[in-house]
Parts: structure tokens; sequence; C-alpha cells
């Protein structure tokens, strides 16, 4: 299926956090959205890697993503290398989104910033026809560049040169980031697992705060942040007034 637009994460959960009004709000629109996620999670201190496989497949189901898949590269110990950019190749070129969302250029989360340089380096690879992949029928897959690439703002703060509204879309964005019920707090897991930076009810005040923040920004109530290194181009003004 060709995507109209791409998350490709770290993590499980990540694109949850930081783009998931985003996907909502495109694919009310009429776009083609999904998720690639690059681990299974399998290095957190809550859960596992088969409750994270359920928490994102129910996460998916409440985005109506188009597609979700995930690449299970070593969670911690995926490097920016051809042996872990070619299955990023791949996803790019099997998907063929215009438009590419990723993790933080730098970030709490070491795994964060080195998803988003193994991904802008997938994303150019990817156009370059000499690099020969197949799909996992065995046919040769075109070589394609995303149009766009972004980077989201996660855990800290970094200042946005793009923000969407996502106020129609901001319950929504917290039903999907709720089911991941061992990541963040819930009244079942808080007794069972043992806490951690983001299993506090704070955590989820914090989510909420950035994103009024973020929507303060643009004079919205709800807002997702993203870096574009590139810069923004228009045809007409008022497209953004």
């Amino acid at each position: 299926m060709k995507l109209s637009i791409l998350g490709i994460f770290a993590h499980p959960d990540d694109a949850e956090l930081v783009c998931s009004g985003t996907l909502l709000l495109h694919k009310a629109l009429g776009y083609q959205v999904g998720i690639v996620d690059l681990t299974k999670g399998e290095l957190g201190t809550r859960g596992t890697a088969e409750t994270r496989k359920a928490e994102a497949e129910t996460a998916s189901k409440i985005l109506n993503l188009d597609i979700r898949q995930n690449l299970a590269l070593p969670d911690g110990f995926f490097e920016n290398t051809p042996k872990h950019q070619l299955p990023v190749i791949q996803a790019i070129r099997t998907f063929q989104p215009e438009i590419v969302i990723t993790n933080a250029p730098q970030d709490r989360h070491p795994d964060h910033g080195r998803a988003s340089q193994l991904v802008t380096e997938a994303c150019f690879l990817a156009g370059l026809s000499k690099i020969q992949i197949q799909d996992k029928h065995g046919q040769p897959l075109s070589a394609w560049r995303p149009k766009a690439l972004y980077y989201s703002v996660q855990d800290r703060w970094l200042m946005p040169n793009l923000v969407v509204d996502i106020s129609p879309y901001w319950q929504r964005k917290m039903e999907a980031i709720l089911a991941y019920k061992t990541q963040f707090y819930s009244p079942e897991s808080h007794s069972q697992e043992p806490q951690t930076y983001i299993s506090t009810p704070d955590f989820l005040t914090f989510l909420e705060a950035r994103a009024r923040e973020m929507g303060h920004l643009i004079g919205v109530k709800y807002g997702e942040g993203f870096i574009k290194t590139n810069t923004i181009g228009i045809k007409n003004l008022f497209d953004i007034i």
C-alpha cells in the first residue's frame, strides 16, 4: 500500500506520543497513514515485547492506521549502519510515503537521536536506484525518496518551526497513548510494575502541558510541533494565516 504519511520511530508508543494527533487529522482528511516501529521496545523497564505488541495493535485501531510494521531491530543497540539501514530503506520503498515523520534529532533517550539519524540517511539512500532491495516476495523495489522529512519534538524542548493544530483529536490521541497500559500510568499497572519516569500521573500532565504549549504558539488549544531542517516554501501566503 502506498502511504501519504509514514511515521518511523524507535519504539512502539513513540509515534503515539508525538505525532498521533497529526496522523489522526490527515487520516480524517482522506490520506493514508502508517507507522513503522524500528524495535519491539524489549529493553523497556515495564512490560515485555509481547505486551508492547498487543498494546501497539490496540493503539493502531484507535488511530485507524492503514499499516503498522515492526522491523525488530535490537532495542538500545540498533545502529546507523548498512545492516540496519537496509530494512528501513525497504520499508520506505514498500510504502512510498510522500512525508516521513521520525524521532527528535536529540532527546533524553539515546535511541531517539540515533533513530533520527538512521531514518534521515535511509530516506536519502532509498532514492538511490543502484541500491537494490527486494520485497518480501523477492520482487525488486523501485527507488523512492520522500518529499519531506519532519522531526518530532519529544521529551527535551526543541523549538519547532511547524505546529499542527490537533485540538479536535486530542482525546483520541490520549486514548492511543493510554493503550500502552504497561508503559504509562494506569491503576492496574501502577501496583504491578516498577515506577519509571513515564509511568507517573505527572508525565501525563506534562504531555498535556506540552501540547497546550505547542497549541499556544499558533493560537489553538492543542498542537504537535515538528522541525524541518530545510526551508519550508509556500506558493500562497494565505496558506499559512
